[in-house]
């Protein structure tokens, strides 16, 4: 079977050659990715493939727009998509495991060829683009960086002169987590709840379908060449039943699998691929798989770690990291690695509206199950006690077994969030800060100073009104005001995260540099997420709860009851009014609501829908008890 064709061999020979050698590959896809992350997907016969191959190769396939997210960009009027085939990454073959060919006796394949997509035949636009050129920027300003600041080489492991470096190295790598269930099972929120706060799941073995489904998705990715490191249960789920027939039915995990790391570019590309793999095999075994950040509300969510990092291999062969000292003793990372941490924390409020992107992810972002809520680091205790914090938004990766892997693990995102953008978006960011760095000639010492630094402290990049490292744990170790005080107020819904970018447009330079972005690119990104926003909220939120209130019915006895009852159900009753029952003067929480988003008053919908999501919670909260008090 087939499973990569890569990047050096995209030659027209090779292609030819290779497909022909596969007649189970009967299909071609180019796959663009828009601004709301979503990629195209069509089926080109390869005949026809390959008998206008050239062609294809240098032109791509055309659209009216329709298929791709690219608001503002290309309008009902203006509509015309260029999908060209990207020849500098790895191409995948989706297998259909469900469609065997009746000739080779294999899977039908679909060649999938990451592409870009181009508006009107000059401008390039999407998500692939966005990356493609900021990872192309920071090269070209890294380097200039490097020649013009000569100090920075003693503080450096293994680099000495500018001279020495072949080429810069930006890889990045992500962590996938997601739900497997048994369809149509909800599963008993206490249960997972109860489950999770003992760690019954934990690292555990799997069994039955899950089991096979994981091993196969750990087998078939590693045929692709993804090399593939670990697969494990996460701390979300319950027991499943075995059934009499031998197979587990009732089943609710949460799983994680792991991968190495690749150039950015191929990184995201090998994401996208993969989620497609692990839905395909577990739902072959029966299971539904979920990538939402937050499945189930009151258990841990799922996140998608992302690492990232900068190397460089020199002219003698050698791979090292320009993040990683060159006294590992004494300090915990190069100026460049301070540099780029800095960039991270202070440009967070940028990065953000690409990395929770739904009302999905604002769910898992919460004080609570490691989900990380505050612009803050970790280093570790000392240069000695290196410490993985858990509660941190970014947190530094250091081994001294392998300094080459010094990174930053950024853990906000989630399987949602639309990795192009994160990880160009990032890289921007640390740019910023790794030039400011360098221009002030900052030292190790200093630099761990100025991140170390206490509120109301002036610094020569950071807010003086921030904090920005802590070792204790976040959640617990402050209070909600004191969090809000030194690491700054998170947003707690999209659209108060899309306003960063009003609220911060004096910094939005750092994206329009070199042509990367420009205020069209993130209007569109915008307008896309509030688009998305407003609709699930108003089409898919609100009638879900108001098919939740309605669930909340009288269930004591009017024979058999207790005072608790009656006080319980007064309470529930009072809620549900207030939540779903209009009255002719005064409108419900799900009816001012909609006339917010109706009305375009979007903060006002924003707030609203804080509000509503505070009153569901205690609905649930008090219905839970009421039940359970009934006999």
């Amino acid at each position: 079977m087939l499973f990569t064709i890569p990047a050096k061999m995209h030659g027209e020979h090779d292609i030819r050659r290779i497909l022909e050698e596969h007649p189970e590959v009967k299909f071609v896809s180019f796959v663009g990715i828009d601004m709301g992350g979503h990629d195209t997907d069509e089926k080109i016969p390869t005949k026809v493939f390959l008998d206008d191959l050239s062609k294809l190769l240098e032109h791509g396939v055309q659209t009216d727009g329709s298929s791709v997210a690219l608001p503002g960009i290309a309008d009902l009027n203006n509509a015309k998509i260029d999908i060209i085939p990207d020849l500098d990454v790895n191409w995948y073959v989706d297998h259909n495991f469900r469609h065997i060919d009746y000739y080779t006796d294999l899977p039908i394949g679909t060649l999938r060829i990451p592409s870009f997509l181009v508006h009107n035949e000059d401008f390039e636009c999407g998500s692939r683009v966005v990356l493609r050129d900021a990872l192309k920027y920071f090269r070209e300003r890294m380097l200039e960086e490097l020649k013009e600041n000569d100090y920075v080489y003693p503080y450096m492991d293994g680099v000495t002169c500018a001279d020495d470096i072949e080429e810069l190295l930006l890889t990045s790598a992500t962590e996938l987590e997601f739900w497997v269930r048994t369809p149509d099972d909800k599963g008993d929120r206490e249960q997972l709840f109860t489950s999770q706060v003992l760690k019954e799941q934990y690292w555990k073995r799997t069994y039955g379908q899950v089991r096979t489904a994981l091993e196969e998705v750990m087998t078939i990715l590693d045929c692709y060449g993804f090399e593939m490191e670990m697969g494990h249960k996460e701390v979300g789920g319950v027991q499943a039943n075995l059934a009499n027939e031998g197979h587990y039915n009732h089943i609710m995990e949460q799983l994680e699998i792991d991968w190495k790391y690749s150039d950015a570019m191929q990184a995201a590309d090998n994401e996208n691929h993969i989620k497609y793999v692990v839905r395909d095999i577990f739902t072959m075994h029966g299971l539904d798989v979920t990538f939402m950040a937050k499945p189930v509300r009151g258990v841990a969510g799922s996140g998608e770690h992302t690492h990232l990092g900068l190397g460089a291999r020199l002219k003698n062969g050698k791979v090292v990291s320009l993040f990683a000292p060159e006294k590992w003793d004494e300090e915990f990372l190069s100026p460049i690695g301070f540099g780029a941490l800095m960039g991270l924390l202070r440009n967070y409020e940028l990065i953000n509206p690409f990395v929770s992107t739904n009302n999905d992810a604002f769910n898992r972002l919460k004080p609570g199950y490691e989900a990380p809520v505050c612009t803050v680091t970790s280093l570790g205790r000392s240069v000695e006690e290196p410490s993985r914090n858990r509660t941190v938004l970014a947190g530094l990766i250091r081994d001294v077994h392998n300094p080459a892997g010094t990174r930053f693990e950024l853990r906000s995102p989630n399987p949602k969030s639309n990795t192009y953008l994160v990880i160009a978006s990032s890289y921007l960011s640390m740019l910023d800060g790794i030039e400011a760095t360098l221009s002030a000639k900052k030292s190790p010492k200093e630099l761990e100073k100025s991140i170390s630094k206490k509120y109301g402290e002036e610094d020569f990049y950071l807010e003086k009104d921030r904090e920005y490292r802590s070792e204790k744990n976040v959640f617990t170790d402050y209070s909600e005001d004191e969090r809000e005080k030194l690491f700054g107020k998170a947003p707690a819904t999209v659209w108060e995260n899309l306003m960063n970018f009003e609220n911060h447009k004096d910094r939005l330079e750092i994206f329009y540099k070199g042509g990367v972005m420009s205020p069209l690119v993130i209007n569109s990104y915008v307008e896309q997420t509030l688009s998305h926003w407003k609709t699930e909220l108003h089409d898919r939120i609100i009638p879900a709860t108001m098919n939740f209130v309605r669930e909340c019915r009288k269930v004591h006895d009017d024979r058999e009851f207790t005072d608790m009852d009656i006080k319980l159900w007064l309470s529930i009753d009072k809620m549900r009014h207030e939540i779903a029952k209009d009255e002719l003067n005064e409108f419900c929480l799900l009816t001012q609501v909609k006339n917010a988003l109706d009305g375009g008053n979007y903060a006002l919908a924003s707030d609203l829908q804080l509000q509503l999501q505070s009153k569901v919670n205690a609905l649930s909260e008090i219905y839970s008890l009421y039940v359970h008090n009934v006999l």
